[in-house]
């Protein structure tokens, strides 16, 4: 059994928001699947399907990106799921816009929802990396992924999730070390 996280923040003023990436995406995984239906449990929005042989746990936490470690925490508990097999998927500033890669641990990078994960389940959780681009200082971190896509990203919006889907979808099928070869293989291809 997979856990996969799409992290955000509940509310509508999030909802285009870069920090909402991970929402989008599992979104786009519950509309290419025949998920049941979501269900308010352990702080989060459940939802349940199948690939191949790999049973599936999808999975919004609603407490806040702060506190996504919560909710990721109780439903791995409830559904005795390893740090090894929870699946991440997060908005990274330190990735351009539309840069999709695979991760397996590693620190947060500053990330509140991946330092919360951490915090209740340590590092070794797999993750797909969704670039939002980078602000040009620090101090605009924070304006920069609790805003919306500029028009030229909206644009490019759709096939951006459809990549990070793509991704989480060859994580479940071949494994980590062969999502991230070919997946991390395709975003430095791009910008060559």
């Amino acid at each position: 059994m997979l856990l996969v996280v799409g992290l955000g923040n509940p509310g509508r003023e999030y909802e285009d928001t870069r920090h909402n990436i991970g929402f989008m995406v599992v979104d786009e995984l519950v509309r290419r699947h025949d998920v049941g239906p979501w269900r308010d449990k352990f702080g989060g929005q459940i939802a349940q399907t199948a690939r191949g042989n790999q049973q599936l746990v999808l999975l919004k936490p609603m407490e806040y990106m702060n506190l996504s470690g919560n909710a990721t925490q109780r439903t791995a508990q409830f559904y005795k799921i390893a740090a090894n097999d929870i699946l991440v998927v997060h908005d990274e500033i330190d990735l351009p816009f539309g840069e999709v890669r695979v991760k397996v641990g590693g620190g947060h990078g500053g990330h509140n929802g991946l330092r919360s994960i951490t915090e209740q389940l340590g590092p070794a959780f797999m993750r797909v990396r969704c670039g939002v681009g980078k602000p040009a200082s620090k101090e605009k971190v924070v304006g920069h992924v609790l805003g919306g896509f500029s028009k030229e990203e909206q644009k490019e919006l759709p096939l951006f999730i459809q990549l990070a889907a793509d991704a989480v979808e060859l994580v479940i099928d071949k494994g980590p070390v062969a999502a991230m070869n070919q997946t991390n293989q395709k975003s430095n291809s791009k910008k060559q």
